[in-house]
């Protein structure tokens, strides 16, 4: 999504509209608004989750998943879907929004896409690489490999790759070798071929917001120890007694590895608030570093803390008739 070209703007399509913004900053309000705005016009508006936390069952607290007053009455869909035992990747999403999105279509409402996953909204919109699946015996050696070690091998087998990636970071080196000594192609002339994206079939109504962030880290601290104080504990302390494996993507979402050590006994009360508002500060970081950057600059981006439903959407209203 980093190109002006990458997402159908001619209109053709069915509407979609899009909040994103990083985490305490608004967007889930902002759909309900945009939600009975379009009701009050004669429309309807279905809410689809777009947060790589808020999909799982077991972090409704710890997510800031909307309640059923901050819904408003309005339909909301992908909110606690996936039970945490099962790794819900940017592609699982993408295929369940794919769908939900199609089946809003067909009842003749218009879906508002609502997160700041930057992945997710990338594989949506923009489709995935084919890559096909690894040989279990190519992970597990490749894997196995000390990082200097794979990071050597990379630079030997996709020395393009290998010099964009820090020698540390295990994660995506082991990604990128397993995939060239598996595959024989680099990663990159996988991701040059991307699949199954909706951007180019549907007309998207985009809105970013970037409130400014002496404004948005106080509220992210309240907001963590809010949580603390009202049920994100024992959504953790859950968790612990399912002995989950710890690489899974809910017992590493933010605030969980956190209260996680606090309930060990590793981490007082008050640092473990400490702890979990400074992951929820850094993740705000990098949703923004990413949202300023790499979607279109055609979308539009608020860059306050308070905007107005009718004014940022009276396009989608005109496309879809609503006056």
């Amino acid at each position: 999504m980093s190109t002006d070209n990458s997402l159908s703007a001619d209109g053709s399509g069915p509407p979609v509209a899009l909040i994103a913004g990083p985490t305490a900053s608004g967007k889930s309000d902002l759909a309900v608004r945009l939600a009975q705005e379009i009701a009050r016009r004669g429309g309807r508006g279905v809410v689809v989750n777009a947060d790589s936390a808020q999909v799982y069952a077991d972090l409704a607290v710890l997510s800031a998943r909307p309640s059923p007053a901050d819904m408003g009455g309005i339909e909301h869909r992908l909110y606690g879907a996936w039970d945490g035992a099962i790794a819900c990747s940017a592609a699982d999403w993408a295929e369940a929004a794919s769908a939900q999105i199609a089946d809003i279509h067909r009842s003749g409402a218009i879906p508002i896409l609502v997160g700041g996953t930057g992945l997710y909204l990338r594989t949506l919109l923009d489709g995935i690489a084919p890559v096909p699946a690894i040989p279990p015996e190519t992970r597990v050696a490749v894997r196995a490999l000390p990082v200097a070690e794979a990071h050597a091998a990379l630079r030997r087998e996709d020395p393009e790759r290998a010099a964009r990636l820090h020698p540390t970071d295990t994660a995506r080196v082991a990604r990128a070798l397993e995939v060239v000594r598996a595959t024989g192609r680099t990663l990159a002339s996988w991701q040059a071929e991307r699949v199954g994206g909706i951007g180019g079939a549907v007309h998207l109504f985009p809105a970013i917001l970037l409130p400014p962030r002496d404004w948005l880290y106080p509220r992210c601290d309240t907001r963590f120890a809010a949580m603390v104080d009202g049920g994100a504990t024992g959504e953790v302390e859950a968790l612990l007694a399912r002995r989950l494996d710890p690489a899974l993507p809910v017992m590493r979402a933010i605030g969980v590895p956190e209260i996680a050590a606090f309930l060990r006994g590793e981490l007082g009360r008050d640092a473990a608030i400490a702890a979990g508002a400074q992951a929820t500060r850094n993740y705000v970081k990098r949703q923004f570093t990413w949202l300023r950057h790499q979607p279109p600059s055609r979308w539009l981006r608020i860059e306050s803390e308070t905007f107005d439903a009718d004014t940022l959407f009276e396009s989608l209203f005109l496309k879809c008739g609503l006056t």
